[in-house]
């Protein structure tokens, strides 16, 4: 096989039994054997051995010679792997998973915004303003993947400019939140101009050093983002 495929075959199994464990698919308790898997998707038993490994690093399954391969409850997962995130959102789960991360949200990103403000430094600070800028041009030409990477960079830039290592560390999380928005159409097809300015507003106050307000501006962004995908999911009348 050659070798320029293996990382290509990898992501695809680990990806497929990923997506199978958080739906339900494959139930907690249900036991797989690497030989069967191989078969069932074609690959070497190095290559599923490689996703499993990974499987069992998320806490989704059990690996154990002689016994196979067992398939963990969601007690175990690590929940705060991007990965697992995303195959959640991709799931049937996808409404509970967004309300937990959007309790998760409330609970970090005001705190980090108030913390910025306090240690955000220029090249940050310009970062986010720039973010925000092709928010705004993104959210005018109806480019949803732009505005997206812009979004997800100003988020991520906030959550490290608050100086704190674990606050920083979960920019993935909300990075994959605003992405499982925007690939699952719980967007509005043109992104809503309040939110943008909230987004400057956060900036804005980041770079003045005003705490209060920039912890304030992010609660009315994450609330707006609420009020959104509420709006999305209503059955129009």
């Amino acid at each position: 096989m050659p070798t320029d495929r293996r990382p290509a075959l990898h992501a695809s199994v680990l990806d497929a039994l990923g997506r199978q464990v958080v739906s339900g698919e494959l139930a907690a308790g249900t036991v797989l054997r690497i030989d069967q898997l191989d078969e069932r998707y074609g690959v070497s038993r190095s290559v599923v051995r490689e996703a499993v490994r990974v499987l069992d690093s998320m806490g989704l399954v059990e690996a154990r010679k002689r016994l196979g391969v067992r398939v963990l409850p969601s007690s175990a997962w690590n929940v705060f792997d991007p990965r697992v995130i995303r195959w959640r959102l991709d799931g049937p789960g996808r409404e509970e998973q967004l309300l937990s991360l959007g309790e998760l949200r409330r609970g970090v990103e005001p705190v980090a915004a108030e913390l910025a403000a306090a240690h955000a430094t220029p090249e940050q600070c310009g970062a986010m303003l720039g973010a925000v800028v092709q928010m705004a041009v993104h959210a005018k030409s109806g480019d949803l993947e732009a505005y997206l990477q812009a979004d997800q960079l100003f988020h991520a830039t906030l959550l490290a400019a608050s100086g704190n290592e674990m606050l920083a560390a979960l920019a993935g999380v909300v990075g994959e939140v605003l992405a499982g928005r925007t690939h699952h159409d719980l967007m509005p097809a043109t992104p809503n101009p309040v939110a943008v300015r909230l987004h400057g507003d956060v900036a804005e106050a980041v770079q003045s050093g005003d705490s209060a307000a920039a912890s304030a501006a992010m609660q009315a962004i994450i609330a707006e983002a609420s009020d959104a995908l509420r709006d999305t999911e209503t059955p129009q009348s």
